[in-house]
């Protein structure tokens, strides 16, 4: 499990970046849907499909993704950003089944 969290650590980076740096480029609700809606899940789909590609399938990418994204609703936005954490860690999800498909054809 350590060996896998350290793997996964360089993606989950980006990923916190993602979470953490993008909301201060949020200026009106049109830029906030087009970064909570396009880019974040954009960054986090190749994030994990990357991840996928290079070690294969993990399931606590997923749940490690919607951790990391859980402080954010508190920072950065409200109670109806909970629906978020499912959404991004489902993206993660698929990303990394699509990521351990390329790595299963590699082989």
């Amino acid at each position: 499990m350590m060996k896998a969290l350290k793997n996964m650590l360089p993606y989950l980076v980006v990923t916190l970046v993602n979470f953490y740096l993008l909301p201060f480029l949020i200026k009106d609700t049109g830029s906030a849907m087009i970064i909570l809606l396009v880019i974040v899940p954009i960054i986090c789909f190749v994030c994990s499909v990357l991840y996928g590609v290079k070690y294969s399938f993990h399931w606590l990418y997923a749940v490690t993704v919607a951790i990391l994204f859980i402080p954010t609703i508190f920072i950065f936005y409200n109670s109806s950003a909970w629906i978020y954490i499912v959404g991004y860690s489902f993206i993660a999800l698929i990303g990394n089944v699509i990521g351990m498909i390329i790595y299963k054809a590699k082989k």
